[in-house]
């Protein structure tokens, strides 16, 4: 099984940025709707730590109901946008499963969970949220950008057996965000504080930015990286 990617299948395909020295940490971050594991892998290279690991899976292919049913990669169906949307429930459960199917990989492969950090960017940092709060190792922290949290109706019961109820969350929001308006990340960053202790939880919005990233955004979660992931 150790260092055999093949038997999680997300870690086959994935984009993975090596640590420059040795690895004592990793960052696995999901892109959003539509996208791919690339960009985000390029992103993270320009604010890399060198002892830690970046990993950016691909989505699978899957049939999007918003989208009026095209296939791409998605991590679980969308309805639609708001907090009251249907919700893919078996989907958003699996995608966490295998989520944390690299989670173990990592840990069965030397990098103990307090020195993992999930995160990523709409679809893919929602899907963070609801993977670390429903996972019962305890990782380094999340960092959930434009996004919310899956299946928010189910927490807080939905967390009872989580690790992370003391484990630091840097959620960031464009305030122009057209897509997920930043009241929806507003509303996600009271929701969290209702799950994990709210003194672990910063919420930081951007002016002026949309659904997407911005380089002030990047500088803040290289720190919350360096901060949560210290070279030991």
């Amino acid at each position: 099984m150790c260092g055999n990617n093949m038997s999680v299948p997300l870690l086959a395909e994935a984009v993975t940025v090596s640590a420059t020295e040795k690895e004592t940490a990793a960052v696995i971050f999901l892109h959003g709707l539509g996208d791919s594991g690339h960009g985000w892998a390029d992103t993270l290279t320009a604010i890399r730590l060198p002892h830690v690991k970046y990993i950016c899976p691909h989505a699978p292919r899957i049939p999007v109901t918003l989208n009026m049913k095209m296939t791409m990669p998605s991590w679980f169906d969308l309805m639609g946008l708001s907090p009251d949307s249907p919700e893919d429930e078996a989907g958003i459960k699996k995608a966490s499963e295998n989520i944390k199917a690299i989670i173990d990989h990592e840990t069965k492969n030397g990098i103990p969970a307090n020195r993992i950090m999930i995160g990523g960017f709409s679809q893919g940092g929602a899907l963070s949220l609801y993977t670390a709060l429903t996972c019962q190792q305890q990782l380094a922290g999340v960092v959930a950008l434009s996004c919310w949290l899956p299946l928010h109706k189910t927490f807080p019961q939905a967390a009872s057996g989580s690790g992370n109820k003391n484990t630091p969350i840097l959620q960031c929001h464009g305030e122009m965000d057209p897509m997920i308006p930043v009241q929806f990340g507003a509303l996600t960053a009271e929701k969290l504080k209702s799950i994990v202790n709210h003194d672990k939880i910063s919420f930081r919005t951007y002016p002026g930015l949309l659904h997407s990233s911005c380089p002030q955004e990047m500088a803040a979660v290289k720190e919350f990286i360096e901060k949560q992931l210290p070279r030991i």
